[in-house]
């Protein structure tokens, strides 16, 4: 099996290229790769497709991201909270297009690109603005849109405890998008807080097995 560890943050991110997709798990500041993303932020890479629940708020996390001017789209919940300044001011500038997408549905469009469906029907959003521009159809009497699933280039995920073999455990609410998306991305890097010995962490307890990812790094609490 192939040891999954890597020493330094800009060494993983060395895949990532103008253009990409990238799935970033957490939800608000819970579970947010954050060592990661700002490791992203002083990378020279432009034009992102950024996929996650939220935007970023303050100095911190995506929001550097958007005051670095890297993002031009973002497939999101919940963009716009309190002290999301910088993605605020990207988006009156005109420079990032913005898809909102129900929570429910962004997490199933996540779970069906990491599990090989195409699309799907759900009825949420039938009826509302978000469903404009899609297919819809009645089924049984009931309306549902036509959502297609997600597949990012690279995932950004933040785990408590991972194996050099990339096996992942997260740590309470941490955990939120952070699986789906490291299914759902053709390369995962994983951030930690500590790697432990292979057989530490029980089959039973594993969240993500390390099939699903490709780099794990070390980064402390």
């Amino acid at each position: 099996m192939l040891n999954k560890r890597v020493d330094a943050l800009s060494r993983a991110l060395s895949v990532v290229k103008s253009g990409d997709t990238i799935l970033v798990g957490g939800f608000g500041d819970i579970g947010v790769p954050l060592q990661l993303v700002h490791a992203l932020a002083e990378l020279d890479v432009r034009d992102l497709t950024l996929v996650s629940n939220n935007a970023g708020t303050g100095e911190i996390g995506l929001s550097r991201l958007f005051k670095n001017r890297q993002v031009s789209r973002v497939i999101a919940s919940f963009p716009t909270q309190a002290g999301a300044d910088h993605f605020k001011a990207a988006y009156e500038r005109g420079e990032v297009q913005v898809e909102l997408v129900p929570q429910g549905t962004l997490a199933e469009r996540l779970r069906a690109g990491g599990s090989g469906v195409a699309a799907f029907f759900t009825p949420t959003a039938y009826g509302t603005e978000l469903a404009n521009g899609k297919e819809v159809r009645m089924i049984d009497g009931r309306g549902y849109v036509y959502e297609r699933a997600i597949v990012g280039d690279v995932a950004l995920v933040k785990a408590r405890l991972a194996d050099r073999y990339g096996n992942l455990r997260y740590r309470l609410a941490s955990r939120n998008f952070n699986p789906l998306m490291a299914m759902a991305a053709r390369h995962t890097i994983a951030e930690v807080t500590q790697i432990v010995d292979a057989g530490v962490i029980d089959p039973d307890d594993v969240h993500t097995p390390g099939v699903f990812v490709d780099q794990v790094v070390e980064c402390g609490a």
